[in-house]
């Protein structure tokens, strides 16, 4: 069973998550503080959904601080509408995706399974070392879900490595932003190219030698992205 930590400090609000989230066979763990959610955190939670405007410990620094503790744990922010600013920090702090408020229960539920879908929390058959993807200096090991630079490991969130999976599968093709929101996030999401141009944002601190002028994943004019098929 998928356990989810919701961490709202609105009871109301927080009570409408819970009640919509058990209906459907959640197991849930609530919060009403950052600082009571980090205390409750810990490695048999798949999930969570963080309120960005807290009392005390902002819900950004509890996702940067749960980020940094659990890498495979799935993060949506929940945050006002029309405040923009808020779901770019929250992605470049490491969460997953974001939902606006208000939302309705449909709009939830279709969020967290999606997200639950993408960070393989459902269990699939392991996959072979023959699977493993080459390009350049990476290798991708899909059983293990882990990504190799030159030999060493290349700490990396569920999203970030299918994100780089997706690249590595399509090396030297240049892809268009919708593509990767389809392949990477799914058909269904709701959702603008802010989340893609963050994530590779993200993926190019961690991977490039210079992430200033990147090497491995080339922005397209006007398009999208192109793996280079690994450098040089």
């Amino acid at each position: 069973m998928t356990k989810i930590l919701v961490l709202e400090d609105e009871a109301s609000i927080r009570s409408f998550i819970l009640v919509n989230l058990k209906k459907n066979g959640f197991d849930v763990v609530e919060a009403g503080s950052g600082e009571e959610a980090l205390e409750k955190l810990d490695s048999s939670i798949n999930l969570a959904l963080m309120d960005v405007m807290l009392p005390g410990i902002s819900g950004f620094e509890v996702c940067k601080r749960a980020r940094e503790q659990y890498p495979s744990l799935g993060i949506i922010m929940l945050t006002a509408k029309g405040q923009e600013e808020n779901k770019i920090e929250g992605l470049e702090l490491g969460a997953d995706d974001y939902i606006v408020k208000p939302f309705s229960p449909k709009e939830l539920l279709a969020r967290i399974n999606a997200l639950v879908r993408r960070l393989n929390i459902v269990e699939k058959p392991a996959e072979t070392d023959g699977n493993q993807i080459v390009s350049g200096k990476f290798v991708i090991l899909p059983d293990e879900r882990k990504l190799l630079k030159d030999g060493q490991e290349i700490e990396l969130t569920p999203i970030e490595f299918t994100l780089v999976k997706y690249f590595m599968e399509n090396a030297n093709k240049a892809v268009h932003r919708d593509e990767i929101l389809n392949n990477v996030w799914g058909y269904n999401y709701v959702g603008d190219f802010k989340i893609v141009d963050v994530n590779i944002r993200r993926i190019r601190q961690k991977i490039e030698d210079d992430p200033s002028n990147p090497k491995y994943i080339e922005k397209v004019w006007g398009y999208g992205y192109r793996w280079s098929g690994g450098g040089e």
